[in-house]
């Protein structure tokens, strides 16, 4: 079986997120949310780039 790292990571932010309470699991909802947004604006933008010679 393989080892998902990512999968246990967010499980055990998870858990350290109860363990702080609400704000721990909103900080990564919000970190999440701007790494998206940066990433859909770069793929959307992207095509702008190319030239029309």
């Amino acid at each position: 079986m393989e080892h998902h790292w990512a999968a246990a990571w967010l499980a055990e932010a998870a858990t350290d997120a109860d363990r702080q309470g609400g704000p721990g699991m909103l900080r990564i909802v919000l970190i999440v949310m701007i790494v998206g947004c940066a990433l859909t604006g770069w793929f959307l933008l992207r095509g702008y780039r190319r030239k029309d010679d």
